[in-house]
């Protein structure tokens, strides 16, 4: 595996449920479920609707959204023997998250140091919180991502590399399609059934470490 690289998606991937939702739901006066469908549906860019949704949090309630959102960002079985597989292997791993900062990074701590991790992030000077997007699309990608995988998935990646995508989600979806191989659930695991876009479903990170141990995923 000499020549792999992973891009891994924080949110309902390394987490079992995705944190963005669980906070809206928890803190977000009503109403913010249309910002959802907007861009479920497409009507909005990811970095409109995310950038909307957190706009309707107050930062007065920083300390308890923050210690709310890491509290309850149970992360996957298995994903710390994966990790350490990652590292046995020499397998450049990336964390590449629609998230923001304040949850990913302390959620994240104790299993790193990965290859990377990339994420949105957050400013709480305002009476609102407000994302910032350091990670925006690049020339070949129009999309308005917010953070763009695709776009870093071209920056990391040399051309040679066999490229795993991991994810479950609309996000992961632009990723997916440059992806070599990709470990899908839920969402994305339809769209690549749909699509023909080579993958295996996972339910944990056990199940990814099964396919990449037997060589499922890779091809030389």
């Amino acid at each position: 595996m000499d020549n792999t690289v992973i891009f891994c998606d924080f949110d309902g991937t390394v987490t079992e449920k995705d944190n963005i939702v669980r906070i809206m739901n928890e803190f977000a006066p009503p109403g913010w479920e249309n910002l959802k469908e907007e861009v479920l549906t497409g009507r909005m860019t990811i970095k409109e609707g995310v950038g909307a949704m957190f706009s309707l949090l107050p930062t007065a309630r920083k300390a308890e959204i923050s210690e709310y959102a890491i509290k309850h960002a149970i992360v996957r079985p298995g994903f710390s023997e994966f990790v350490a597989f990652t590292r046995e292997e020499k397998i450049p791993l990336y964390i590449v998250s629609g998230g923001i900062d304040f949850f990913v990074y302390p959620t994240l701590e104790k299993y790193g140091p990965f290859s990377g991790v990339y994420c949105n992030t957050s400013d709480f000077s305002g009476k609102t919180i407000k994302v910032s997007w350091p990670h925006e699309c690049d020339e070949l990608c129009l999309a308005g991502c917010g953070l763009c995988k695709p776009s870093i998935m071209r920056k990391l990646a040399g051309r040679d590399q066999y490229k795993i995508v991991i994810g479950d989600s609309v996000t992961d979806f632009a990723a997916a399609s440059e992806a070599d191989f990709v470990l899908a659930r839920d969402f994305l695991q339809g769209k690549c059934e749909e699509l023909g876009i080579r993958h295996s479903p996972f339910h944990t990170f056990y199940d990814c470490l099964e396919t990449l141990r037997s060589g499922a995923g890779v091809i030389r």
